[in-house]
């Protein structure tokens, strides 16, 4: 290890993409141990942090009736230099546990604006009836809640300069990564031939509807909703009634499983596969193959029978094994352990991983008897 590895070790895990902020950081930590710099910058300020990037609720925005919109004030450490599109991973204190999703940003990242820019970023976050945490987010955040960071990630991203012709196809909340997308490029005053399908139940589930409008009225979108309940599904016939010159944009698409595997099908059917870009959200569980098995924790001696949704990092807490975790969502690499026996699939990729190889327990699940070295 060289000298500059060494010197950075203390903060080596912290998620951060600037280099000058790493070697703030590395300095603190190397000054004040054996005590943690946390002990001293918490008191001066609660989002200075050493070991991890926080952020402060500024304000909760109800957007529909069962969305909202938070802006946060990240702290010490915090790159805006993100790209429109991509997703930040934030984590709650709830019941004494940190608990972690990623959302897409809906700020506009701050070298899209003048130097006015306020240093805070948005998501908008709608509550599912499954999701814990989001319904928490739209519902019980309070402003002044100090939350946790993950820095800024995910190619699902404009490139520069704009595509002659683009095609933004989006369904229920997969309109929060293109909203970005359109407002950064309102903001640096770009101007290409930009065509908006987007699917809702019903015109009150619109997200950013007056915003959407004004872009429409201002020439910057071609706008469609297509509100299913009444008017039918956006199915890829109805797609290709409502732009008819599909093949020849470059479409970024985002929703449901179900809508992004026909809008996949039917632009590789058609031989412009490259010219689809896709976001999904969050970790289609039991969506390939799904098996699960008996998961045996191999110097514990603890075994759990767990179905194909349930992960592995879950499978070994609820059997009360001590298992390493960090941000729960497959970035940090805090979960990584040795597989030992057996099979266990990725949830992201679907891609199955087999004995010897080291595999993330927070986004992998069994397929199959398998046997973990923790």
């Amino acid at each position: 290890m060289g000298w500059l590895e060494r010197f950075e070790e203390p903060v080596a895990g912290i998620a951060t993409r600037n280099r000058g902020s790493r070697w703030a950081r590395a300095a603190v930590a190397r000054i004040t141990t054996p005590l943690l710099p946390d002990d001293y910058l918490h008191l001066a300020n609660p989002l200075w942090s050493a070991r991890e990037l926080r952020g402060k609720v500024v304000s909760v925005t109800a957007e529909t009736e069962d969305s909202a919109t938070i802006r946060i004030r990240p702290g010490w450490g915090f790159s805006f230099d993100y790209a429109a599109g991509q997703y930040v991973g934030i984590g709650v204190l709830m019941q004494g546990r940190w608990t972690w999703r990623s959302y897409s940003l809906t700020s506009v990242p701050v070298s899209a604006v003048d130097d006015g820019h306020d240093r805070t970023i948005s998501i908008t976050v709608k509550a599912m009836p499954e999701g814990f945490l989001s319904s928490h987010l739209v519902t019980g955040l309070q402003p002044g809640t100090v939350v946790r960071l993950a820095a800024p990630r995910g190619e699902f991203v404009l490139p520069e300069p704009l595509p002659a012709k683009v095609l933004f196809a989006t369904a229920g909340s997969g309109i929060t990564p293109i909203i970005s997308m359109l407002r950064t490029i309102r903001h640096r005053g770009q101007r290409t031939d930009i065509r908006v399908v987007h699917s809702v139940p019903l015109a009150a589930d619109l997200l950013f509807a007056e915003e959407l409008g004004s872009m429409a009225d201002d020439g910057l979108i071609d706008l469609h909703v297509q509100t299913t309940r009444p008017d039918g599904q956006l199915t890829p016939r109805r797609l290709e009634e409502l732009v008819p010159d599909w093949r020849l944009r470059q479409t970024w698409a985002c929703g449901p499983a179900g809508f992004l595997d026909s809008l996949q099908a039917m632009f590789t059917e058609s031989g412009v596969g490259d010219s689809l870009h896709i976001e999904r959200f969050a970790l289609e569980r039991g969506a390939v193959g799904a098996r699960g098995g008996t998961v045996s924790f191999q110097r514990s001696g603890q075994s759990a029978e767990v179905d194909g949704a349930t992960t592995l990092l879950e499978a070994g807490e609820s059997a009360g094994v001590l298992m390493p975790f960090g941000c729960r969502m497959g970035i940090c690499q805090s979960c990584v352990v040795m597989l030992e026996q057996g099979c266990v699939r990725d949830l992201r990729s679907g891609v199955e991983h087999v004995e010897g190889e080291r595999i993330q327990t927070c986004i992998s699940v069994a397929a199959g008897d398998c046997t973990l070295g923790v």
